[in-house]
């Protein structure tokens, strides 16, 4: 068997926009739901979820009979847990609030196997499909995405050298910490953190660095793919479920109020 291909990071590295979708639900049955769609990729995220790495276990392998890459937001920029985190078959880990061009180095090197970094070696995994994988070793360093987030404002001022770093694949923009940053927390979509935000991103992709977001604005997304924006999520599983919920239920009052 040889080593699969990475169609998400295959994509960015082509340019090809790519929609994403948030699945912060801890469940596969949740998660096989959402991926059943057709997103391009799916954010498995342990950072502001119940998951556990047994729960992102069994919501990978609920997403990987269909068309999205799976990419695992790790808690945080941690070598012990990324490894685990691509030991169970993570395509690519998505790191939360990168601050230095250091730090990046860091998330790439715990993504690595020696000599280009330091994730530890396992003899039976999912990853290799338990050693089905003839060329997992020589292979798997190189169809691993990783995308670091950019979430302060002194990040965003270090953003150049972050996305310099050899190994960073893509550079996501977190508005909501920003916003918070900004003292605007709870306004992800104020038109001063976007103005922060755009010159980042224009330079960033005037060097060829993909960048990427989550806003769950669907006609915003779309302006945002538009101007440049390579990998752009456009809602929660969350979310999407409570809108869903809340409409159904407020539809129904009106009968009740008639």
């Amino acid at each position: 068997m040889k080593m699969p291909t990475n169609s998400f990071l295959n994509a960015l590295r082509n340019g090809d926009k790519q929609i994403g979708l948030w699945v912060s639900m801890a469940s596969s049955y949740a998660a096989e739901v959402t991926a059943g769609a057709g997103y391009d990729w799916l954010v498995v995220d342990m950072e502001h979820s119940p998951g556990s790495v047994e729960t992102t276990l069994s919501q990978l392998q609920a997403v990987a009979p269909y068309h999205g890459t799976a990419i695992v937001r790790t808690p945080w920029n941690d070598p012990v847990m990324v490894k685990r985190l691509l030991d169970i078959g993570a395509q690519g880990i998505l790191f939360p609030m990168v601050q230095t061009a250091q730090e990046a180095q860091a998330a790439v090197a715990a993504t690595r196997y020696p000599p280009d970094g330091i994730r530890g070696v396992a003899g039976s995994m999912r990853g290799s499909r338990f050693g089905r994988i003839d060329d997992y070793y020589a292979k798997v360093n190189d169809v691993t995405a990783v995308i670091v987030q950019v979430e302060t404002l002194s990040a965003l001022q270090q953003a150049e050298d972050i996305a310099g770093v050899k190994g960073v694949d893509g550079i996501f923009f977190g508005p909501a910490d920003i916003a918070a940053d900004m003292g605007l927390i709870g306004q992800p979509m104020h038109e001063e953190v976007w103005a922060v935000i755009v010159p980042v991103a224009r330079a960033l992709m005037a060097r060829g660095m993909p960048v990427g977001t989550l806003v769950t604005d669907p006609e915003f997304a779309t302006t945002l793919l538009t101007e440049g924006f390579t990998f752009v999520a456009c809602g929660t599983d969350t979310g999407l479920l409570k809108k869903a919920t809340d409409e159904l239920l407020a539809q129904m009052r009106q009968v009740t109020k008639e």
